[in-house]
């Protein structure tokens, strides 16, 4: 139809085609990991993605190709965030300033509501939003959240259940409640 060969029927698909099915989830994940940076998140998603495709050899063939990427790309933001730790730098009040505001503008009632949602969310220590992202956004069962954090999956559901009541509780209007709660419960 458009001129190009297709694959014959049951032949193996190439890493590339496999992969890319997967970028969309990679980037909505990376960028809630990211808080919105979406050039940051397409940085992290291309590194992960580079990253399975030199260990394609590595990976088991008869295991779950969405947790194995979803599972490099949480590796990938944790030795980020390791490393920026590691070379602390000032940010300009003027950085500062555009991460606080709001990335849905007007004055509509969902849209003020989706904007204190994700303020909520990104006050969520980075341990409960991962396991939210993974649960709530990307469908992924406990089970498969566990393998690809690397927990137990007790702790999962701990997580889940605590992201989910700051979450709550920030919607609700008690914002400095939820916050002192979600720092003391990590």
């Amino acid at each position: 139809m458009n001129g190009s060969p297709s694959p014959a029927k049951g032949a193996p698909k190439q890493p590339a085609e496999l992969l890319e099915t997967h970028i969309p989830g990679l980037r909505r994940y990376a960028l809630a990991l990211l808080h919105g940076d979406r050039e940051g998140a397409d940085d992290l998603v291309q590194d992960s993605l580079e990253r399975a495709l030199s260990c394609w050899h590595q990976r088991r063939t008869d295991g779950d190709l969405h947790g194995w990427l979803f599972t490099i790309l949480y590796h990938r933001f944790v030795t980020g965030r390791r490393r920026q730790r590691r070379d602390v730098g000032h940010s300009s009040l003027t950085e500062i300033l555009e991460v606080e505001q709001p990335r849905v503008e007007g004055g509509q009632e969902e849209a003020l509501a989706h904007r204190d949602l994700l303020r909520g969310f990104a006050e969520l220590p980075e341990e409960q939003r991962s396991v939210l992202l993974l649960i709530a956004v990307e469908d992924f069962s406990y089970r498969e959240t566990a393998r690809v954090l690397g927990l137990p999956i007790g702790t999962v559901m701990s997580r889940l259940s605590r992201g989910r009541e700051h979450l709550r509780q920030y919607m609700n209007g008690d914002r400095i409640c939820a916050r002192r709660r979600a720092m003391s419960l990590t």
